[in-house]
């Protein structure tokens, strides 16, 4: 552990505890693992976000769910079609606008995407609950501002 202050760091020597503590931080929420009734679905990473907005915030139509994930309405489309064919999802049409298909977490997977989910989310409130909102919105700034940078660095 490093002995200099966490206040008044210099960039390198933020840089060098961020070294640290980011493989940490991915191997620790590794470790919450998939719940052995969802391992046989190959559940990824990239349904990780779709699943937590549904869990989080409900049902959602393809185009609401686009907008979250910040990618296309046929990436959505094929997610859904992916999670909805192992059973993980449903997708019914709006009864208001039948061209509007509504998503939501097929009842008997509720719970152990739950139990799957939920660490990870409580642990990000007791994380953030003590900053002010600015202070939010700087780290979520910082973290898009990183995810930028190393996508230009990314050959692949």
């Amino acid at each position: 552990m490093s002995t200099e202050p966490a206040a008044g760091l210099s960039t390198d020597a933020t840089i060098r505890q961020l070294l640290l503590l980011m493989p940490r931080l991915v191997a620790r929420a590794k470790r919450l693992g998939v719940p052995g009734s969802l391992q046989s679905l190959e559940l990824a990473p990239r349904h990780l976000s779709l699943l937590s907005y549904l869990l989080f915030d409900g049902p959602l139509s393809v185009s609401e769910l686009a907008g979250r994930l910040q990618v296309a309405p046929t990436t959505v489309s094929l997610l859904v079609g992916e999670l909805a064919a192992k059973g993980v999802l449903t997708r019914q049409e709006d009864d208001a606008d039948r061209r509007r298909h509504i998503i939501e977490i097929a009842s008997g997977q509720r719970a152990a995407i739950k139990q799957w989910l939920a660490p990870g989310a409580r642990a990000w409130q007791r994380a953030l609950e003590p900053l002010t909102p600015e202070q939010r919105a700087t780290f979520i700034a910082t973290l898009r501002a990183y995810e930028q940078a190393i996508s230009e660095t990314d050959p692949g």
